[in-house]
């Protein structure tokens, strides 16, 4: 006999049980709306049976006797007299209608007088910029009224602004940066500090709409991302602003959170990512969850910790990890390590595009390079005598993308001015987390966020922008540290859960990772000779990439 299937409500995911929910809810309103009379005289014979109740509670037990026959002799009454029945139940009818109305008071109409005192406040506040004397017909006016200028307005429960369209003349210039500028930073200001807002420039109407922007939920631990290879989720954002939703445990629920996706690979313009922070901002928080997300796709990963706090001794020995640095000598060599294994894969996959093979399969595997605060290392090497590290990722960040090797750079504020040039060229995906103004914020992303930054931020929080896109808000997900004492023991357990099996003790690392011995078919002669046919092979990498895009 042949086993039926499953019904399509249990063989499908949450999309479906989400639309039989919106159904339902639809259906129930429907109900509501046609049984609304019904469901009022219902409510009404309630109350008056209840006030019934309560009377004959009250009455002393001396007078229920005579009560009984007063209502005894008017039910006789209305039996004997003509149509008293049905006057009788029509009445009823009407009082249970009355009893039974909803007696919520109703929502004003507009704003209160402390509502209607801070509008006319953001109105004054707006004449300056808004107003000039040789205007015939002034929408702003010191005095005037601010109902011309605010056609749509809402408030939350504090009685501050959420919802705002501010109507403004058309000599005002709404496309230059610095004029937008100062009407979102006073509107900020006026509106409520400590919260986020969005502002949205209708050019072509001339309408500013502000809205207040809910916090991103910072209670979603590390997880298994529901991701292709060469996918990094970096983060959550607004619904309004990604068209992909990603499902999350989020304790024993699962959730549908829009993410940010970072894709590297050889087709992907932004194949460095580049995270500035204030110090606890987060950025060591993703680059774990980074380096976890490579390691589930079976990538290796190779950390490069300059700040020496040891945040990555839970990857120490684990497969996949080529080797945890925390020292000059071991960054060193690690990352000239990192710079022959991308020369040889350079060379491998151009020989194989030249004998007409597709390229080695070693030349394909992801290897990911993570750097936390590699600036360092910058006086180390200088009092040392010694080469900068940051100098060594000239070849794997020009020529790492068309062999599978991603560098990773974590930074902070103050140390910007110490990245090397290569470091702020290649890295097109930025991250910055932590409080920061504007301009910071726009130095590290190339572009201001559309949202007002805000001073009291949780860790992992701030903004992203891949590439020439639009900058996001960005929550990056919990990720601590599982050695910290500070870390509660559902984070613990959720990266412990994550980590992948050990390969070699810790205590028998050794300081670098030891480069796989391939034989060439023509072998360099010299590391000038390697690096010639590494440029060369990235020009023929760059033209199949080209032509494959179109």
């Amino acid at each position: 006999m042949a086993r039926r299937p499953l019904p399509s409500i249990l063989s499908t995911g949450s999309a479906q049980i989400a639309r039989s929910r919106e159904l339902a809810r639809t259906a129930a309103d429907s109900a509501t709306d046609v049984l609304h009379p019904l469901i009022t005289i219902t409510r009404g014979l309630r109350r008056l049976a209840s006030a019934g109740r309560r009377r004959w509670a009250e009455t002393p037990k001396d007078k229920r006797g005579p009560l009984l026959f007063l209502v005894a002799s008017l039910i006789l009454v209305v039996v004997l007299v003509p149509y008293g029945p049905l006057l009788a139940g029509i009445t009823l009818m009407a009082a249970a209608a009355w009893q039974g109305r909803d007696r919520t008071p109703p929502d004003p109409d507009g704003p209160d007088e402390s509502q209607i005192q801070r509008l006319q406040v953001l109105y004054e506040a707006l004449v300056p910029y808004f107003s000039t004397a040789d205007d015939p017909a002034p929408l702003y006016a010191h005095g005037g009224d601010w109902e011309t200028v605010f056609p749509t307005l809402e408030f939350d429960d504090s009685g501050r602004v959420a919802l705002l369209v501010i109507r403004y003349p058309a000599f005002f210039p709404d496309g230059e940066a610095a004029p937008r500028a100062r009407i979102e930073q006073l509107l900020a200001a006026k509106s409520g500090r400590g919260r986020e807002y969005l502002f949205v420039w209708d050019e072509e109407g001339n309408e500013l709409t502000l809205s207040v922007l809910s916090p991103l939920p910072t209670d979603f631990a590390a997880q298994r991302f529901v991701t292709a290879p060469g996918e990094t989720i970096l983060g959550f954002t607004d619904p309004s602003w990604v068209q992909r939703t990603l499902p999350l445990a989020h304790g024993e629920d699962r959730r549908d959170v829009p993410p940010v996706v970072w894709r590297t690979g050889i087709r992907s313009t932004e194949p460095h990512l580049l995270a500035v922070g204030q110090p606890g901002s987060g950025t060591s928080t993703l680059l774990r969850s980074i380096a976890l997300q490579a390691l589930q796709h079976g990538g290796d990963v190779l950390v490069i910790e300059g700040g020496g706090t040891g945040e990555y001794a839970c990857l120490t020995g684990r497969e996949g990890v080529l080797g945890v640095e925390v020292g000059l000598a071991g960054a060193l060599a690690a990352l000239e390590w990192a710079v022959h294994e991308t020369e040889r894969r350079l060379i491998a996959a151009n020989h194989a595009r030249q004998a007409g093979d597709p390229p080695p399969h070693d030349t394909k595997h992801p290897l990911w390079i993570l750097l936390d605060r590699p600036t360092a290392f910058t006086h180390l090497a200088d009092t040392d005598g010694r080469k900068d590290p940051q100098s060594l990722l000239q070849v794997p960040l020009r020529h790492g993308r068309a062999v599978g090797v991603t560098v990773v750079v974590a930074e902070q504020f103050d140390a910007l001015d110490s990245l090397s040039d290569a470091v702020r060229q290649h890295t097109r995906a930025r991250v910055a987390l932590g409080p920061a103004s504007k301009q910071q914020l726009e130095a590290v992303l190339g572009a201001p966020p559309h949202t007002t930054p805000v001073d009291d931020t949780p860790p992992g929080r701030g903004y992203a922008r891949l590439g020439s896109g639009p900058v996001h808000r960005l929550q990056v997900p919990a990720t601590p540290d599982p050695y910290d004492d500070a870390t509660s023991d559902a984070h613990r357990q959720a990266v412990l859960d994550l980590l992948p099996p050990r390969s070699t003790p810790a205590d028998t690392e050794t300081s670098a990772p030891v480069p796989v011995e391939v034989v060439f078919s023509k072998p360099a002669d010299t590391h000038a000779e390697a690096t010639k046919e590494a440029e060369g092979a990235d020009a023929v990498g760059a033209e199949q990439v080209s032509s494959a895009g179109g």
